[in-house]
């Protein structure tokens, strides 16, 4: 039996697609375990099931299980897990499942913002030269979906979330730790717990091991130094301990004897922050031995991800961009600055997970943004930061409770040859499934008309 698997009683408890991979993994490679589901909400089992545990009280047969196997959506701090762990059987999950059996080499990369495009990336161009690479993880993709088939041979790409680090007993061979910033502080109790879920990355890495990252993110070099792996560093500007930098609107590489160009920064990625996943995806390339030829082939054939400064279309004269990804004030920042002046128009807020504007606010009061377009929870917020920070400002604000409303606001107020861009620095939920069905209703909304 694994050694994540304890006795013959199992409960998957959360029955998304996380949960539903962990079905599908056991019935087809333990066929003898009894296996129950969990969940708050009604669900219907992919096989038959041993018990289900559904509605309010889901979390209160816990103590029945031997194993019991956490989705990612679960916070493993809930009272009734933490009870569970210490008094009465093994919390695991579905990554450690997948950790535990994968027979391949794993490169896990974690951050606030970046990691889907830097894990697609780094996927596209390890596909260039090796003959078996799978993206997995929180990109989409369960990962133990995709275990069958693997050999030592197979490299995987698993792009990690705080919620699926949170319990994790391992790590991989190479991990890479980008950016991190203030999120999902609706979901944990502070900003400390959600950076000691992110640290569990290199918790379990030795000497063997490496991990990269960007030494002027001080809280990414704090979680780096505490790895036992050895550190290879990129930034955007060059030091004597940078190994992937930026000079000259180039992306160089240190070898042992000189530097080396690989590609031009007139890539297909926007903005600095997407420049540093390039950098992110590079560094690890080159430290694999990929040729710099198809490091290069790999950057400028990469197709950017949809929702992440995405070109809408250029309609009535304005130039519409889908940022729906920027779920914190920071990655709007990004997007604002990647763009230039020419954005007059910015479409923000949504759910509320008590982030902090402060830093918007200074931002868009020395921008040439004109008009905020604002949802609530999140847009009186900005506006009232907006305020504190200069009280004698020049910007009008638009409130509006439908993506529909929105569009119709920035057609009426955007000028001729600006941009109008939505990069709401705000979570979905309240008005919207998530980031991508906003996404899809802002560029079918602008098509539209």
């Amino acid at each position: 039996m694994n050694a994540e698997i304890k006795g013959q009683a199992v409960l998957i408890l959360g029955y998304g697609r996380e949960g539903q991979a962990v079905h599908r993994f056991l019935n087809k490679n333990y066929p003898e375990l009894a296996i129950s589901i969990a969940d708050w909400h009604p669900v219907t089992p992919l096989f038959d099931a041993a018990a289900l545990h559904l509605g309010p009280d889901y979390l209160k047969h816990l103590s029945h299980y031997p194993t019991v196997i956490r989705s990612p959506g679960i916070p493993a701090h809930l009272p009734e897990l933490v009870n569970y762990r210490r008094y009465h059987g093994h919390l695991t999950s579905g990554m450690n499942l997948f950790f535990a059996l994968c027979p391949g080499q794993t490169i896990g990369i974690t951050g606030t913002k970046g990691k889907s495009t830097t894990s697609s990336l780094l996927a596209h161009i390890l596909s260039l030269h090796f003959s078996d690479v799978r993206l997995v993880g929180n990109i989409g993709r369960p990962a133990l979906d995709d275990l069958t088939g693997a050999s030592k041979n197979t490299w995987f790409v698993v792009e990690l979330s705080s919620h699926q680090l949170e319990d994790i007993n391992y790590s991989p061979q190479i991990a890479v730790i980008l950016a991190i910033y203030p999120e999902h502080l609706d979901y944990y109790p502070d900003f400390k717990s959600y950076i000691a879920a992110k640290t569990n990355l290199i918790r379990h890495q030795d000497k063997n091991d490496l991990v990269i990252f960007n030494p002027n993110h001080a809280i990414s070099a704090r979680l780096a130094q505490k790895s036992q792996a050895k550190k290879f560093k990129f930034a955007l500007k060059n030091t004597p301990e940078i190994a992937c930098f930026v000079l000259e609107e180039k992306i160089w590489v240190k070898t042992q004897t000189k530097a080396q160009v690989v590609v031009s920064t007139n890539i297909p990625l926007l903005g600095q922050g997407n420049l540093e996943n390039v950098l992110a995806a590079t560094s690890v390339a080159h430290h694999l031995k990929v040729p710099l030829t198809k490091i290069k082939a790999g950057i400028t054939s990469f197709t950017p991800l949809p929702h992440r400064l995405e070109f809408v279309a250029e309609k009535r004269g304005i130039r519409f961009y889908n940022d729906s990804l920027a779920t914190i004030p920071e990655a709007t920042i990004h997007a604002l600055k990647a763009l230039g002046e020419d954005v007059t128009t910015l479409i923000a807020g949504g759910f509320d997970r008590n982030l902090n504007f402060t830093q918007l606010a200074k931002f868009l009061s020395q921008s040439r943004v004109q008009t905020l377009i604002l949802f609530p929870e999140t847009g009186s917020k900005i506006w009232q930061a907006l305020d504190r920070h200069s009280p004698h400002h020049k910007l009008r604000k638009y409130e509006v409770a439908s993506m529909a409303e929105a569009v119709q606001f920035a057609f009426s107020h955007t000028p001729k040859g600006k941009i109008c861009l939505m990069s709401p620095a705000a979570a979905s939920f309240n008005l919207f499934k998530d980031y991508a069905e906003r996404g899809d209703a802002f560029k079918r909304l602008v098509l539209e008309n």
